[in-house]
Formats: C-alpha cells, sequence, structure tokens
C-alpha cells in the first residue's frame, strides 16, 4: 500500500449521503473521520423518498433491516389530471425487482439518526460535529491530502492528513468552492412551498401529483400521521428562503384537510436548481450527492443519486486503500456517475414541465396523450412501469464488451444455496466483493480459467456456478452454487447463458464473457484496476 493509503478518509458533510458513504466505508474496514459544521443531525425532513436501489446499497452494510422499520413500503405516485381526475398510478418496475418496494417514504431526521448511530459503533470511525472545514489541499508528496478544520467552539484548527477527501456537504459545497469546481446547468425561479404536517387523515403509500394548472400541488403521505405538501407559489405569496405565514400554509392544505399552527413541523419556500458539477474528482478530492449535482424534486431521485454515488464510490476507495486496485480506478467513478445522474437531472425537468405545468393548454394536451396511451399495453405499461425514467447503466468506466447485460445492475432475486437449498437472497451470497457467476456453464469451462491470468487473489473474486430454471445447484463442492428460487433468477440471466457474468461489488455487471474472450476480458480489469 502506498503512505497515502495508511491515513484515513476524510467524509465532510454529516447528512445522509455523508452518513451513508461512512457506513459503506466503515463496514469494509476502512478507517474514517467525519466532519459537520453543525452540532447534530438535521431535524428538517428534506428528502422523503427512498427507492429499492438505495435500499439495496443500505443492504451491502447490514442496515436494511432497521431502516425497512422507519419508511413506509410504498406502491409509486398517482398523477391526477388538470380537473383533479386520477389519470394513472405509475407504480415502476416490477414489484422487489432489487429486493425491496420501489419507491418508500421516510422522515430525514429518523434516518440521519439511524445512520448515526450505526457509525457511531463502528470502531475505526471518527465522527466530529460543531466542526468546519476550512481548507484542502493536496500534499505535494502525492501521499493523500491536508485539511485544515476548525474544531468545537472555534478555538484553534488543526492540519489533518488524510488519504481522500469526499465532499458530500451539499449544494452550497464548501470543498466545490474550495477546489475552483463549476457547477452547469439551469437556476428555476418558480417559488414553491413545502410545509410537513402531522396528524394528517392521508393514509396512502403512494404519492400524488395533482397537475392542476391553476395551482400545482405534490402530497406524500409519511408514517403516523404526517404528510409533506408542496404547492406552487403564485407571485406576492412567497419568497425563496422566507418562512411562509401560517395563514397562507393554512390556506393552501385547506382543501385536503384542516391544519392548526402546531401541526406544521416544517414550512419553507424554495426554488431549485438542475445542475452538475464540471467535474467530480479533482485530484484526492471527489464530490458526492448534491455537492456533485442538485435537480428539481418532482421525480424524487436528489437523495437516491447521492446514494448511487455512495455505492459507486466506497468499494472502490477500499480496493485502493487497501492496495487491490490502483489510484486511476477511482476516475471511473465520474465516468460510470455522471451521465445518469445528468440524464435524472433532465428527467427531473421535463417530467415538472410536464406534470407541473401552468399552462392549461399545455396540460389538456398532456392528459389527452396520456389517456390514448393508456389505452393501448405498451403504451400503458410505459406509464404505469415508469419506462421513462432514466435507467442506470454504466457505458463507459469499468465495463468491457457489448453484450446486453454489460453495465446493467443485476436484480436480487432469492435463490436457493447448496448444498442445504436455504432460500437467500442474492446479494448475501455474492457478497461484498466481486463475483464470477458461472451461468449453466460446464465444469470445463471453468478449467479454462486456470490457465488465464486472472486476478481473483488481489481482487478477491468470487466463482459462483448458477443453475437457471427449475433445476437443482452444481455438486461439485469446488465452488459455491446457487439455483433459481422462483424464476426471476432466469429472468435475469437467461440472455447470459451458458457465459460468464462479471459482477462488480456495487451489483452492476462489468462484462458477459465466453470462454474464448477470458484472457481479453482479464486483461482489461487488470488495466483498469493496477
Amino acid at each position: 500500500m502506498s503512505a497515502a493509503s495508511q491515513l484515513p478518509v476524510l467524509v465532510v458533510g454529516g447528512g445522509p449521503v455523508g452518513l451513508t458513504v461512512a457506513n459503506l466505508l466503515a463496514a469494509r474496514g476502512v478507517p474514517l473521520v467525519l466532519v459537520e459544521r453543525n452540532a447534530s443531525t438535521s431535524d428538517e425532513a428534506k428528502a422523503i423518498s427512498l427507492d429499492d436501489e438505495s435500499l439495496r446499497t443500505l443492504q451491502t452494510a447490514g442496515l436494511a433491516d432497521r431502516v425497512l422499520e422507519i419508511v413506509v413500503p410504498g406502491t409509486g405516485t398517482r398523477y391526477y389530471d388538470r380537473k383533479g381526475r386520477p389519470l394513472f398510478h405509475a407504480r415502476g418496475p416490477q414489484p422487489y425487482r432489487l429486493g425491496f418496494p420501489f419507491k418508500n417514504q421516510f422522515a430525514q431526521p429518523e434516518l440521519e439518526k439511524l445512520l448515526l448511530d450505526e457509525l457511531k459503533s463502528r470502531s475505526r470511525a471518527d465522527i466530529r460535529f460543531s466542526t468546519e472545514l476550512l481548507t484542502v489541499t493536496d500534499n505535494p508528496d502525492g501521499t493523500g491530502a491536508t485539511a485544515a478544520i476548525r474544531t468545537p467552539g472555534g478555538t484553534h484548527t488543526e492540519d489533518l492528513r488524510v488519504s481522500w477527501v469526499l465532499a458530500c456537504d451539499g449544494g452550497r459545497s464548501t470543498v466545490r468552492e474550495l477546489r475552483g469546481i463549476g457547477m452547469t446547468g439551469t437556476s428555476h425561479q418558480h417559488v414553491w412551498l413545502v410545509a410537513d404536517t402531522t396528524g394528517d387523515h392521508h393514509d396512502e403509500r403512494y404519492g400524488m401529483h395533482h397537475g392542476t394548472p391553476e395551482r400545482p400541488t405534490v402530497i406524500v403521505p409519511g408514517r403516523g400521521g404526517r404528510c409533506r405538501y408542496e404547492f406552487l407559489l403564485h407571485p406576492g405569496e412567497g419568497e425563496k428562503g422566507a418562512r411562509p405565514d401560517f395563514e397562507t400554509v393554512r390556506r393552501l392544505v385547506a382543501p385536503y384537510r384542516s391544519l392548526t399552527e402546531d401541526q406544521v413541523e416544517r414550512c419553507t419556500a424554495y426554488t431549485f436548481n438542475a445542475v452538475v458539477a464540471d467535474r467530480w474528482r479533482d485530484g484526492y478530492v471527489l464530490l458526492l450527492g448534491d455537492a456533485a449535482h442538485m435537480m428539481p424534486p418532482f421525480a424524487g431521485q436528489g437523495l437516491n443519486s447521492g446514494i448511487r454515488d455512495a455505492a459507486n464510490l466506497a468499494w472502490k476507495i477500499d480496493d485502493v486503500w487497501h492496495g487491490r486496485a490502483a489510484e486511476s480506478l477511482l476516475d471511473t467513478y465520474q465516468a460510470e456517475r455522471r451521465p445518469h445522474a445528468t440524464a435524472m437531472v433532465r428527467y427531473s425537468e421535463r417530467l415538472g414541465d410536464v406534470v407541473m405545468t401552468t399552462d392549461r393548454r399545455r396540460a389538456l394536451v398532456r392528459d389527452i396523450a396520456a389517456r390514448a396511451l393508456l389505452r393501448v399495453p405498451r403504451g400503458r405499461r410505459y406509464l404505469t412501469e415508469m419506462r421513462f425514467r432514466p435507467s442506470a447503466r454504466h457505458e463507459t468506466g469499468l465495463v468491457v464488451g457489448d453484450h446486453s447485460l454489460t453495465g446493467t445492475q443485476l436484480p436480487q432475486p432469492r435463490v436457493l444455496v447448496s448444498p442445504s437449498l436455504h432460500p437467500l437472497w442474492f446479494d448475501e451470497v455474492l457478497g461484498q466483493s466481486y463475483a464470477l457467476l458461472g451461468v449453466d456453464v460446464p465444469d470445463v469451462a471453468w478449467r479454462r480459467f486456470d490457465g488465464t491470468h486472472w486476478p481473483d487473489d488481489t481482487l478477491g473474486i468470487r466463482r459462483i456456478d448458477v443453475a437457471l430454471g427449475d433445476r437443482m445447484p452444481p455438486t461439485t463442492g469446488v465452488r459455491e452454487a446457487v439455483a433459481d428460487a422462483d424464476g426471476r433468477l432466469e429472468a435475469a440471466l437467461s440472455p447470459a447463458r451458458n457465459r460468464f457474468v462479471l459482477v462488480k461489488p456495487d451489483r452492476y455487471i462489468a462484462a458477459v464473457l465466453g470462454p474464448q474472450d477470458i484472457p481479453a476480458v482479464a486483461a482489461a480489469l487488470c488495466k483498469e484496476t493496477r
């Protein structure tokens, strides 16, 4: 390992993205220091939706079961037309494709507290609240970076030598400003009022988008009588950053419920940005979450995109820190994540323009078009399964080949594990490292690896025999073996039958290869990781 690899990782920002990546690193045995300028976690319910991919990421840190105790397993979003009539219900792709419900409502303060409590139990995590980052500079000898921090009370500063700096410090990122990294995109001027209320009667397990041009509205029920209301404000009704008066809140909420002042947990007026950082890595600094991208809230993907960043980056930091991979592996972070984050920003903008339009003619066209699509099976699937949402796929980075599965995310079906045939979620078998899946391949194909330089020992690649269909798992005893439990494994991997599938630790597929492809893929993998 290099000298830099002996130093802890610095995580700047104690919000949900910073706490998530810190937990992922700590679960992998990487020492870290987390600094947060505030005295405690947030008491404001900003983000309110976790998707299935985020829950799968938290599963890798052993947190999914605890997080499920504080969420509402949601059933997507119901859209209403310009007259307030139900238009369609978007439930997302097939349920539990990744092992969890597609969309889940939660309260951010509860999530942050849970993540912080878990991080406190990790022996290699040094947590420092009321601590402000002042400067961060790369060390001239190439051994990481040095961060100047102001300790609690502001009495003195400390120079902290670290291996990497992960900037999770939000849209007004100090780290991003210190490194002179710009952002490209659009700042929107429409002012929205958001109010988090208690004692609410809504018990739906889905969000509601009311596309009435006179007053576009979003309603998202939560746990225990909590509910979020968001309203587009008319000119003169409120200004960005100001707390609206209670009478304005009461008037806007009145069509849906009665409200007393003590039932308003949080209320503010805001505008939103649709911007992406020009670069995500600068020397030993990497940007995550809102520091790297900000998007309109209409798709509920701001926090989820940040957790995708954490999932992509944590295992790479782990491999580099432990000396299993070269620092160049971290260059694949921006290559893999920025295109999808950018697409999600644009998608969130378009969704807002269509669903939340204030133009009556445009709303009429929208409603007519949606109802026309709903009349045909293909159009109905397009809307109800949210096929209009950008799919996450790695087109560049640590990917080799052009197979249809390459770069996509491996689903998480239930599998039968040999020899007990005990059913488990697939990720419990895959573990935290790379996995090489032999999909219905004979033993002679596995032996082809014996004469090929394949970085198993360095990268800890797990070899797993996979049997599709209604068949028993292989019984060679040499490798781990699984079989299809309910047909979902076959649905996911049948395009790779009689081939090998290389799965990265973040569950994205790096390559699909036949025995003849082994030398080329092994060489490409070594090039990216060494």
